[in-house]
């Protein structure tokens, strides 16, 4: 099985080695990866070339052209991806050890579309300050705001053909809507992988305060809409009660 990874990206030049390395790591053969650069100014595009030209032993794909944000840079990727399946990989986040591509791989069979697993977010000295637990997430749980996490789904490529990329015009939560359009709406057969896949750095463009997470909201709100989902924001709020243990799981692992 082919497994293509994405990584979109723009001014990333001071964390953006961090994932292609772990990327370069991983024990699982038949892996392709995508870079796709919204045209940066700094020295991203260097060391995206310099990444590419290295005896990695990877089929490394990129391009550097402006762009309509994040969501348009991955579609561009999904549009160059050959893999069977494919998955998204920010440019400030790592994979979370050496073996996680195999073990994504290997948990496909024919009655699976997509794989979900965990993920971790840690602080700038690599510590462990929310652990985001996908084990009892379910599709219905959608119009409540809860989702599995984003980079840590892995979908096969006929999903993306069959059923459409991300949908611009969205700031946020144009992965939310693509997943409740897949896992929800569509009912893409999925499996959880009992998992921590990817290393996440705080401070993403969806936690940055109130301002954005009263966007993320109002965009998760009309993502069920658009999707055929009644929902509205007062049906958000739950889920900052279940968020707070994500932020104890980590002292209780320790």
């Amino acid at each position: 099985m082919r497994v293509s990874i994405i990584t979109a990206c723009y001014h990333a030049a001071e964390t953006i080695g961090i994932a292609m390395e772990s990327v370069a790591r991983q024990s699982w053969a038949d892996l392709e990866y995508i870079l796709v650069d919204g045209g940066s100014t700094d020295e991203t595009v260097d060391r995206i070339l310099a990444f590419a030209r290295g005896a990695h032993g990877r089929d490394v794909k990129w391009v550097s052209e402006p762009d309509k944000g994040m969501y348009d840079a991955l579609n561009k990727g999904i549009r160059m991806a050959t893999g069977d399946v494919i998955g998204i990989l920010n440019a400030d986040d790592a994979l979370q050890d050496d073996d996680v591509i195999q073990r994504i791989a290997q948990a496909f069979s024919d009655d699976v579309d997509a794989v979900y697993s965990d993920v971790r977010f840690v602080n700038h000295a690599g510590q462990t300050v929310r652990y985001y637990w996908a084990r009892y997430w379910r599709p219905w749980m959608f119009r409540w705001g809860f989702m599995p996490p984003h980079p840590g789904i892995y979908i096969r490529r006929t999903c993306f053909e069959k059923l459409g990329a991300y949908t611009l015009g969205y700031q946020i939560a144009a992965d939310y809507e693509l997943l409740v359009r897949f896992l929800c709406k569509n009912r893409v057969r999925t499996r959880y992988l009992g998992i921590c896949s990817v290393k996440m750095r705080m401070g993403g463009k969806s936690t940055r305060g109130w301002k954005s997470n009263w966007l993320l909201n109002k965009e998760n709100v009309r993502a069920s809409r658009e999707n055929g989902y009644l929902c509205c924001l007062p049906m958000m709020l739950p889920k900052y009660l279940f968020k707070v243990w994500e932020f104890i799981i980590p002292y209780l692992k320790r």
